[in-house]
């Protein structure tokens, strides 16, 4: 439908006094909220994210679309996407102690939403046993680690071992991701999946849901 083509690329554009506007005008029209957000802004945000991840676009351009999208989403009254209908799982996500990055965190989070997760995003310099906690307090499905300084890292594995000792690991799956983490060191560390960008990190925590 031409109109949530219209709305998607307002909130590519980043243009939020014409997105409302659309939003406004195909609520007139019958369209219902759940359309507008599933067809319109999820399916633009969906295209961007494929994008970012071929370096057609780059993290400034992600971020005014998200901008936008919170926008929208406010104005139609949902605090998180996923109330839209039955989450596909509980995301707790944050970016370790001591690195206070929250670009890539905040992106994650972001497509994470936009693919119908619930998240509770930590923010940043998260000490293990904050982690710890907020697994306790929401029992996620997934906990995602980001970190982008190298020496950082071992806070990963700090918050592995926390779990354990909390007695929550078993019952956690972790994922990990960030600028300096491998395949290899997400091995290393125990993790149970590891995501080089944002869109893998839905593809994989997916994959992890229903394996």
């Amino acid at each position: 439908m031409k109109l949530l083509s219209e709305i998607g690329d307002k909130m590519i554009e980043g243009n939020v006094e014409e997105l409302i506007d659309l939003i406004n005008k195909a609520e007139a029209e019958g369209i219902d909220q759940k359309t507008i957000i599933n067809d319109g802004l999820i399916a633009a945000m969906l295209s961007l994210g494929e994008k970012f991840k071929l370096n057609e676009v780059f993290i400034p351009d992600v971020l005014v679309a998200a901008a936008a999208m919170k926008e929208a989403i406010n104005h139609l009254g949902f605090d998180n996407i996923s109330d839209t209908g039955s989450p596909k799982g509980v995301i707790v996500i944050g970016t370790v102690r001591h690195d206070m990055h929250d670009i890539g965190k905040n992106l994650v989070a972001l497509l994470m939403n936009s693919n119908g997760f619930h998240v509770h995003d930590l923010g940043v310099d998260v000490s293990p046993d904050k982690f710890v906690e907020a697994v306790k307090d929401y029992s996620p499905d997934i906990l995602a680690l980001s970190a982008l300084l190298t020496t950082t890292l071992p806070e990963m594995s700090e918050v592995i071992k926390a779990l354990g000792n909390a007695g929550v690991r078993k019952s956690t799956r972790v994922l990990v991701g960030g600028a300096p983490v491998t395949e290899e060191y997400a091995d290393s560390i125990g993790a149970d999946g590891y995501a080089p960008d944002a869109t893998s990190a839905v593809t994989k925590s997916l994959e992890m849901i229903d394996s």
